[in-house]
């Protein structure tokens, strides 16, 4: 999962995911070790919300009140609008 994290860029951008335009803000802290990411479906009520830690022995992603699956198919999907 950190590759398609760390391939949304730092702060505010937009993306395409099913066809549908997002609003996403990233937000990267403790030295590159934590990362919250949040994404706005623009023109309906979608959103996802996400935290994702490395730690010394693994790396945990943590969904925000919704279903993993829902998480890992958006940060492997979405394309970022450049």
């Amino acid at each position: 999962m950190l590759e398609f994290i760390t391939s949304i860029p730092e702060g505010y951008s937009e993306g395409k995911y099913q066809d549908r335009k997002y609003g996403i803000t990233k937000t990267t802290f403790n030295n590159g070790n934590s990362f919250k990411v949040y994404a706005k479906e623009l023109q309906g009520n979608d959103f996802i919300s996400l935290n994702f830690y490395i730690t010394k022995n693994n790396r945990y992603l943590k969904p925000c009140e919704m279903p993993e699956q829902k998480v890992i198919d958006f940060l492997k999907e979405v394309s970022i609008l450049i």
